[in-house]
Formats: structure tokens, sequence, C-alpha cells
């Protein structure tokens, strides 16, 4: 570079725009997008390891999509291009790629190859990248306004990952605005300025989340007013409403605000808020939206979210979007507000959806022939029974009689689920009573002598077994729901599982937080082992981080390991059972957390458990006997120097709200088929376990003596094995936050 070249790019740089003088140069000056930028979130992660694979940024303007390009371009080790796709075409990527391609042969250096505006390319340009992204040649990093998934290659998309930036929030705003009115290199801190405080909230009100909107207003306000006889730059209100145009409606109709607006409208219809409904349904039409696109989300809405709850919903949509067609705009805007209106306030049921399950049936296990009462019986009812054996309902009171129309295989299986919403509380009651008589016509054999054929396995009774055999699957998936339920995870939230020795909550918590991160602590090398062993087939950024660690020991370990992390959810099953010290457990909690973060524990409380004794009556072993065993299995829950016994729900409230948090505990009554097994049996009477722990048979052997014990353990074998019972749990769903989380 010769000495013209250095003087012109310095002279450049004086003179370029106030919102390009001030974009960030690293990432501790970017302000917003916490959500993605954020200590622990994975974009950061990726930034400041170098280890950036193809991105896409997209968002509204002013959010810094852009400066997040040039603060990589700032950081990394690779080389930097940077196309914009406005003036950009199928030669400059050419040469972009041979670029790219020299920088590896010679120097072995990847490539990073920035892309503004990349929805602007046609699709042969798109394409032309592709070949070159999928092999490595370079990383692409593109930013646009537009939602990629619609207008940016979807072969592209698939080898990239997405990240949303957000508009910026007020406070945001008002970090930039400042810093821009401090600083003396490249803003306004040489000048003396001063900005009454309804024309900074005006400025950041009016800017709208966009930080470029908001210095291009200060830079029109301070260039263009004099300063007065002491040098001072007065910016009023008057100047600043000069300086910005007021908001206009965000609507593109081809965009993500047309998208994003008639979603908020539906939902609004849908959750039966007639004021927010109107709201969205007025910016539309100010926004020119087509009138008959509302009416066909309408129509659709009156089946899929009202349905047989209000019958006559869709009867007063349809007749009003035939009333628009015969008036037209203005006058079509009454029937457009009745329409929505209407579906507002009326009852709502999505039991329509029941189809779907229908359909995913027949996908998934097809029958191989009508049931042979079903069938024609016009064409062969002589020469093969067909139609024998069917039941005419209207020669039957009400018109109905107790009959089987599904196949054999689905018998039980129920698709369509009235809700109690208008009319359909009437078919509710109804049709629970059809189906009950259905199922009890079927169990007695009224389908015809298929139902009593011998020498086979009773598959109806071998599908219901196995079922019993898997409840304790179907109960940890229903706990596993309800946790992330609570949780409320969001893509870029951080996640702490406090017990991931299973993966029970790991593995969704990664599936669910694709732009956060997940730590996960084990008690045991050997569980640290299997997650990492599984986490291989994940990217490297995306894998939990594994800390080993006792729960006394866990704050050294996260002291160590995530020193500046905090966490937006801390997850947690039964922490509790073998942990000595409870309440030192949750002293350290509320310091990793983030000031909104959660903690949802989900405990299963022993101490009021079901109990064993209960399972038979006291004539089985005789009233003495009984007595004597419901009181020693009783001690056994009073135990105070057993962790899993010594605590119940009053304890688990009163650690955490020592430990400073608010508290919101429900419990829930879990029950559950148990099979009694021989094996169940058997672990219940040993005297002792691999694991060394004690035994259901070792703790009553501190009250009875093992004649007494050996009678208890005869009856239950002889009055339950192999046999199914009801057993009930109580479990404790915990959901804690910090006292200062505004809600």
């Amino acid at each position: 570079m010769d000495l013209f070249e250095h003087h012109f790019q310095q002279r450049e740089a004086r003179e370029a725009p106030l919102a390009d003088r001030m974009r960030p140069l690293n990432l501790d000056e970017f302000v917003g997008q916490g959500h993605i930028l954020a200590p622990g979130r994975l974009l950061r992660r990726a930034i400041e390891a170098d280890q950036l694979s193809s991105l896409i940024f997209f968002g509204p303007p002013g959010t810094g999509k852009t400066t997040l390009a040039r603060i990589i371009a700032n950081t990394t080790r690779a080389y930097f291009i940077t196309l914009n796709a406005v003036l950009a075409g199928v030669k400059d990527i050419r040469e972009s790629i041979a670029t790219a391609q020299e920088k590896r042969r010679l120097y072995g250096q990847r490539t990073i190859l920035f892309i503004d505006e990349v929805h602007r390319f046609n699709k042969s340009q798109q394409d032309a990248l592709l070949p070159w992204v999928e092999r490595g040649t370079v990383i692409l990093i593109g930013a646009t306004t537009e939602n990629p998934y619609f207008e940016v290659n979807k072969a592209l998309v698939s080898r990239s990952r997405l990240f949303q930036l957000r508009s910026l929030e007020s406070k945001d705003l008002e970090q930039i605005l400042q810093h821009t009115l401090s600083d003396r290199k490249r803003g306004y801190g040489e000048l003396s300025i001063e900005i009454a405080p309804q024309a900074n909230q005006h400025l950041i009100d009016v800017a709208n989340g966009d930080a470029r909107a908001l210095l291009n207003a200060l830079e029109l306000a301070v260039e263009t007013t004099p300063p007065d006889e002491e040098s001072l730059i007065h910016i009023t209100l008057s100047v600043a409403e000069d300086s910005i145009q007021q908001r206009a409606v965000l609507y593109d109709k081809e965009g993500d605000a047309h998208f994003d607006t008639i979603s908020a409208f539906i939902k609004s219809v849908r959750g039966s808020d007639p004021d927010a409904a109107l709201y969205w349904l007025a910016k539309m039409v100010y926004a020119g939206e087509n009138p008959r696109f509302i009416f066909r989300r309408l129509l659709i809405l009156a089946s899929e979210d009202v349905g047989l709850a209000d019958p006559q919903a869709i009867v007063v949509v349809q007749s009003c979007a035939s009333a628009f067609e015969q008036v037209g705009m203005p006058e079509g805007r009454y029937h457009l507000a009745q329409a929505t209106l209407y579906l507002a306030n009326t009852k709502k049921s999505n039991s329509i959806m029941g189809f779907f399950d229908a359909l995913d049936a027949v996908e998934r296990e097809l029958e191989p022939d009508v049931p042979n009462h079903l069938k024609d019986a016009n064409r062969d009812k002589k020469g093969l029974g067909h139609g024998a054996g069917y039941l005419y309902p209207h020669a039957y009171q009400d018109h109905w009689v107790a009959q089987q129309y599904l196949p054999s295989s689905f018998q039980g299986r129920v698709f369509y689920q009235p809700s109690r919403q208008g009319f359909e509380a009437a078919i509710q009651t109804q049709l629970a009573r059809q189906h009950e008589a259905q199922l009890a016509a079927f169990s007695e054999g009224f389908e015809g002598r298929e139902s009593f054929t011998y020498g086979e396995v009773d598959k109806t009774s071998e599908r219901w077994l196995q079922r019993t055999f898997g409840q304790v699957e179907k109960q940890l998936a229903q706990i596993r729901e309800r946790i992330f339920s609570m949780a409320s995870l969001e893509r870029q939230h951080v996640v702490l599982d406090l017990k991931a020795g299973t993966g029970l909550l790991t593995w969704e918590a990664i599936r669910q937080v694709t732009e956060g991160g997940v730590y996960a602590r084990t008690e045991t090398n050997q569980e640290a082992e299997d997650i990492e062993k599984l986490a291989k087939n994940i990217i490297n950024l995306r894998r939990p981080k594994v800390i080993i660690s006792t729960l006394r020991a866990l704050p050294e370990e996260l002291s160590t390991q995530a020193a500046t992390v905090k966490f937006d959810r801390i997850l947690g099953r039964n922490v509790l059972w073998n942990e000595k010290d409870k309440a030192n457990l949750f002293e350290f909690l509320p310091n990793w957390l983030f000031e909104t973060g959660v903690l949802v524990l989900m405990e299963t409380i022993p101490r009021l458990s079901q109990r064993i004794y209960s399972l038979i009556s006291p004539d089985d072993v005789g009233h003495s006997l009984y007595s004597k065993w419901e009181e020693a299995e009783e001690q056994i829950y009073q135990s105070t120097d057993d962790p899993m016994f010594n605590w119940d729900v009053k304890d688990l409230e009163l650690y955490l709200k020592d430990s400073g948090l608010l508290v919101d505990i429900e419990l829930e009554t879990s029950s559950n088929q148990l099979y009694i097994s021989p094996g169940l049996l058997e672990r219940w009477f040993a005297s002792t376990t691999n694991n060394e722990q004690i035994t259901y048979a070792t703790r009553l052997g501190q009250t009875l003596s093992k004649k007494e014990i050996q009678t208890i353990q005869e009856c239950l074998n002889r009055k339950l094995l192999r046999q199914t019972v009801s057993w009930s749990n109580v479990i404790a769903c915990c959901l804690a936050r910090k006292k200062n989380t505004k809600e």
C-alpha cells in the first residue's frame, strides 16, 4: 500500500457514516443478542475457538449481522473474503473460490466467504456456491433480512447453522447511544452535546430495535444543529422528531412480517382473544393484505380449532366470505371483522385432529382385510358368508347397538376424543358410553367364533402384558415431558443436568437448545464415558460438557470448568435420594442461575410411596403378624439416618426457600401397574445386593424375626407372583426461581 492509498483509506474512515464508524470491533463491544452471544452460548464458543462451520445470520435490519461477520473477520485465523450479493455475480464467486483453493494449497489456510444480502443471489448463483461449501473449500457466512428457509437454497440451508438475530431492546439502544456520545475517536466524544430526556426516548422508541436507524437519526440531529455560544449542541424533542421518520408498519407481504403477522392473528383467534385478533387483522388490512387470503385461513381455523365444538362456525365464516365477494372493499371489512370475532369468541376444540391419528395408524399398521360382518353382503353373502353377523342399528332402540366397526388389531383404539366444549360436551358422554359397550361386546365374543379360536397365543392378552412390562419406560417419558414443559427451554439456553447418568434429560436438552449448551453432571467415570460415547455422533460444539463430581464438590468443579457460565435452566430428577447433606446442595445453585434462570426438579418422595404390606389382606398372614409387619415397614420410612427416607416435601420446600428462591411445588400421585415377577421378589428379600444396598428384607429384619420374614415372603409368592398390582408414588414437581426475577 502506497502513501496515497493509506491517506485515502484514513480519510474514507473519517468520512464514513456514523453507523459505520461505530461498528463494534470485537465481541466485548458488541451490544445485544445475548441469546446467541452470552458466555457459554454455542456461537460465542465457536467464534472464540475459531471453529466456525458455515453460518447464516438472519434478522431485522440494524441488529448486527454484518457487524458480527466483521468481528469474525477480526478474530479468525482464516482468510476472509467479503461479497455483497447485490453487486456480485458468478464471476466473483469463482474468483473467490480460486483464491480459497490457492490459500489452502500454498498455506493450508481456511477461507471464510461472507456474503451480505445472500438472499439476493439467484438460484444459479447459489448453486454455484453449493459444491464448494459442501467440500469445505470455503466456510460460508451469509447475512439476510429474509427468512432463509424461504429465500435461500435449501441445500445451502441444510449445510449451514442458522442464527436468528432479534431487534435490539431499548436498553441496548440506550447503551449504543451513550457509547456513541462518549467515544472520542469514532463518535461524538469531542463535542459537547446535550440530549433532552424526551428526545433521547423518542430516538430509541422510533428506531424500533434498529441500531443503524438510531445512529443515522443521531448523526442527522447533531450535524444539522448549530452549537450555542458555549459550543453546546442542544438536541431537543423537536429536533429528534425532525431527524427520524415516524415508525412505519413493518409488513412485507412476501417476507417474515407477512407470515409472522398472520401467525399472530391465527394464534389470537385460537386463544379466544378478540382484542388481539382485531389488532392483527387491522394491521394486515392496513398493510394491504389480500382479504381472500385471510378468509382462507379463517375457514381452515373453523375446522381445525373449532370443529364440532361449534358446527355453525364454518357456516358463519363461509357466509362472511361469500358476502365479501359481493360487497368488496372497503365495506367488506365488516365481514372480515364479523368472521374474526365469531371465531375468537366461540368454543374451541381440535378433536378433528383424530383423523390424522387414524391416517398414521393406517400407514403404520396395515390391516389385510375388512372384518367379515362389515363386508358387502350383496355379492358374496351366500357363497362366502360376507356380512353375516352384522347388526342393523335402526332395528334397535335409539338407532344404535353395541357392535365393533374397527379391525381386530385396532380394538380399543380411540382416534376421536371430543372435548368438553360447546356442542361436543354432549357428544363426549354419549361416545364414552358407546366405547364402553363396544369393549364389553368384544370381550363377550359378539364378533363371532373367531374370538374363540383355540391353539394360538392370545395376542390381545400378550399385548396387554407387554404394555404392563413397559410401564416404567412410559412413566419416565411422562416425567421427562413434564420437566421440559415446566422448564420451557429456548434454543439459546444454557442448561445444567444435575443427574445425567441415565441421559434421560441430557439428550432431550441437547435437541432443544440448538444454539445454547448443555452441562451434564455424572457421579462416576463410567457414566461420563457412556455419555461421551453416545455424543460422538454429535458435532463437537453441541456435545454436552461432562462434569464428573459429587453434588457436594460440584461448586468447585463448576468454578474450574465453567467459571464464566451461568445457567438459564438447572434440571434434575431424583437428585436428593442418596444425598446426605441436602441443604448444602441448594446453597450454591442460585449463584449459578441467571437472574431469569429457573430450577426444575422432579423428586419422587419415598416416604409417601406405596407400602408393600398394603398389597395383601391381613387374613393372608394373620392379623398379629400383619400388624407387626405394618409397624416394621412404617419404621423404614421414618428413618432419620437413611438419606432416601429422612425427608419429605416440607423439607424440600424449606431447603429451597432458605437458599433465597421463590418456590412452587405441586404434588402428583403416579399410579402404575407393577408386574410382580420372581426377580422382583428375589430383590426385595435378598440378604444383600450387588451394589451392597440395604434390601427390604434387611430393613424388616431390624424388627421382625427371620421366620416372620420368610412367612411374609411365602405369602407374597403365593398371592402375587406373576400378578399385576396397582403401585402408587408421590412426585414433587418443583419450580424455583430467584426472588428478584420479574414475572
